[in-house]
């Protein structure tokens, strides 16, 4: 995976920062949490250690955000939600990265490593849900709610509506690459069924 986005306004910090998180985020997703090292990172970004732990002071922060740096490098950001006045644009926004993102290899490498350590290194999984799902379903309820003051859809709960439409996005793509199985045939069809979602979800909460 590559988180190297424009750097011609970055200063050597931020570049530093970026390479850290970019070699982070493969080597985590590579060989799993408990088995990278501070110093791996460090080798992999091509700066000292004590680069690395300048901008993160420890190994559960570096975790933590690269998994934010994923949501951001996909444009999941509050950017997208500028808008509550028009929720069918801003959501089929939201749709297309988040769809993107949710059956992206990395982000299944990182589902499965933490399931696989769950009993084990259950801390992880913790890290992973607070850094990534939280984080994505509190910007998003947080958007259904001033959607809600526009006086056109009334959710159900702005978190549990939340949770509703992003599980609707996951669909049968993320199952079956969950277990490992073949997706050829979903792919040319994934578009219109994230626009589905979206409309179908709008149209249960539109105020009659």
């Amino acid at each position: 995976m590559n988180l190297v986005v424009a750097s011609d306004n970055l200063t050597r910090s931020e570049q530093k920062r970026l390479q850290i998180l970019e070699a982070a985020i493969e080597l985590f997703c590579g060989q799993g949490f408990p088995n990278t090292s501070m110093d791996e990172v460090a080798k992999r970004a091509g700066v000292s250690k004590q680069t690395v732990y300048s901008h993160f002071g420890n190994k559960d922060d570096l975790f933590i955000a690269s998994i934010e740096s994923k949501c951001v490098v996909q444009r999941l950001s509050e950017g997208v939600f500028s808008d509550p006045s028009d929720p069918e644009v801003a959501l089929n926004c939201f749709a297309e990265y988040f769809g993107d993102l949710i059956v992206s290899p990395e982000a299944i490498t990182v589902f499965t490593t933490c399931v696989a350590q769950a009993e084990t290194h259950p801390e992880i999984s913790k890290m992973f849900f607070n850094a990534g799902p939280q984080h994505l379903l509190e910007l998003l309820s947080d958007y259904l709610e001033r959607v809600e003051t526009m006086g056109v859809y009334r959710f159900d709960g702005c978190r549990s509506s939340a949770v509703r439409l992003c599980l609707m996005m996951f669909g049968e793509m993320r199952l079956k690459l969950e277990l490992g199985l073949d997706v050829d045939d979903l792919v040319e069809g994934r578009s219109d069924y994230l626009k589905e979602c979206v409309a179908m979800f709008l149209r249960a909460y539109k105020i009659k």
